[in-house]
């Protein structure tokens, strides 16, 4: 910032500066060729006053004198209309003069030297023939224009050394701001603290840059305290069937060890059986766990899908001889696929668990508005079990969460957890309500794709 604000003013100065030395210049060349005009006026009005004269005005000691280089009085010469001079002071007689002095013209400025000094010299044609010759020195003019440049010059370095200073002055002004930022970004990256925070101080583009790091760290810190308690939910849970596992495992190997103790065939079967049952529940445990801290939705592609269509999927993927009611219609919603898929078969899971054996899990869809009046698809799913207690319903959508009526069903605890991360996601709502005379309601809510799509 420094550098840009000393090259811009630099720029500017150096423009003006060009600017300023030429209208000087002119201004000087201009005061001059006006001065030389009069005068030359003057003495054409009356040549033969001017004939045995060498200057207009001045010390006559400088009169006649043709190494006065420096003399700022002008130089006069008189010509006769054959462009002889009738004085000599010194000045040239051109081709240009000889023109004027035969009547070729009215008159004509031109540079010459005298001496070694530089002189502005005038020919004009005479009232009564030849002509006149007025010369001044440009030593004056170059001194001039040689101070103006000096002061330009001066002038330009002091107001490129104060840009550069005041634009130092102002960066650091700047980015102090940004400094401390950059400070905490540094703090949080060493140490991982993710309670270090910025202070913000105003509503300006680095204020909005605090505020936007203060929620990220929020979000992190958030993120970090969720995946904590998922860490220490999934550990307790993993500790029961890991425990069970291991004992029958150790059982088996002590009986085959111990051949006066042999398992019957019976025992054997059940402990192989309940085995492969923990087994199971253990790989879905793990499954749920990887479904629900899993974080790549981002990276999902959100199309238009059709509701219906899991719902039919999810029916016919459940145990054969299940059965359900279904009464839908045709929703789409904007989505992800495979995470509006996970959910539909949780509901659906979730109701055959609870649902006696033979009592039909009822299924619907229909287009529905929301909580703000937005069209949207409400799908619904019921069982016939005993219901949710009231106690329970704040906690039903809790991971790990299970109600003491529960406890005896397989089950992880995670099922509707992942329903509710799913409803999320899709910016929707979902709830439970009571069936009467028996059993449970999940409803969720989600936003409809917009015509057309």
């Amino acid at each position: 910032m420094t550098l840009i604000a000393a090259a811009a003013v630099a720029v500017a100065v150096v423009g003006v500066s060009v600017v300023a030395f030429v209208a000087v210049g002119h201004q000087v060349g201009a005061s001059v060729d006006l001065t030389l005009r009069r005068d030359a006026e003057t003495v054409a009005a009356a040549p033969d006053q001017w004939a045995h004269r060498t200057v207009v005005d001045g010390d006559d000691g400088a009169r006649g004198d043709p190494d006065h280089d420096h003399d700022l009085s002008p130089r006069v010469q008189v010509l006769d209309s054959a462009g002889r001079p009738t004085t000599s002071t010194g000045l040239p007689v051109t081709a240009r003069a000889r023109a004027i002095a035969a009547g070729q013209g009215r008159e004509a400025f031109e540079q010459v030297q005298v001496h070694g000094t530089e002189y502005r010299m005038l020919t004009r044609r005479s009232a009564d023939g030849g002509a006149v010759q007025v010369a001044v020195s440009l030593h004056g003019a170059h001194e001039t224009m040689t101070g103006v440049g000096l002061a330009i010059l001066v002038v330009g370095i002091v107001g490129v050394a104060a840009a550069a200073a005041l634009g130092a002055f102002v960066a650091r002004a700047g980015l102090r701001p940004v400094d401390r930022l950059t400070a905490a970004v540094e703090h949080v990256t060493v140490t991982a603290d993710l309670e270090a925070g910025i202070d913000v101080s105003g509503r300006d583009e680095i204020g909005r840059l605090a505020t936007a790091f203060n929620t990220m760290l929020a979000a992190l810190r958030s993120s970090r305290a969720a995946q904590r308690l998922l860490v220490e939910d999934a550990g307790h849970e993993l500790r029961t069937p890991l425990t069970s596992l291991r004992t029958n495992i150790q059982l088996l190997i002590r009986a085959d060890r111990q051949r006066e103790r042999q398992l019957s065939d019976a025992d054997r079967g059940r402990l192989l059986a309940d085995l492969d049952a923990q087994t199971a529940e253990l790989t879905r445990l793990v499954g749920e766990l990887v479904d629900l801290a899993r974080d790549d939705h981002g990276a999902e592609l959100v199309e238009t899908v059709d509701l219906a269509e899991l719902i039919d999927l999810a029916v016919q993927r459940l145990p054969a001889g299940t059965p359900v009611d279904t009464e839908y219609q045709r929703v789409s919603v904007p989505g992800r696929a495979t995470s509006l898929t996970r959910m539909v078969a949780n509901l659906l899971d979730n109701a055959v668990k609870w649902s006696p054996p033979g009592a039909p899990v009822t299924v619907g869809l229909r287009a529905a508005a929301g909580p703000d009046g937005a069209p949207g698809a409400e799908l619904s799913v019921a069982d016939r079990g005993p219901g949710v207690a009231e106690a329970d319903v704040p906690h039903i959508f809790e991971r790990f969460h299970r109600a003491p009526t529960a406890r005896s069903v397989p089950g992880s605890g995670l099922g509707l957890a992942i329903v509710a991360q799913a409803v999320a996601l899709h910016a929707g709502t979902v709830r439970v309500e009571p069936v009467r005379p028996t059993g449970a309601r999940f409803v969720v809510w989600l936003p409809a794709a917009p015509a057309g799509s």
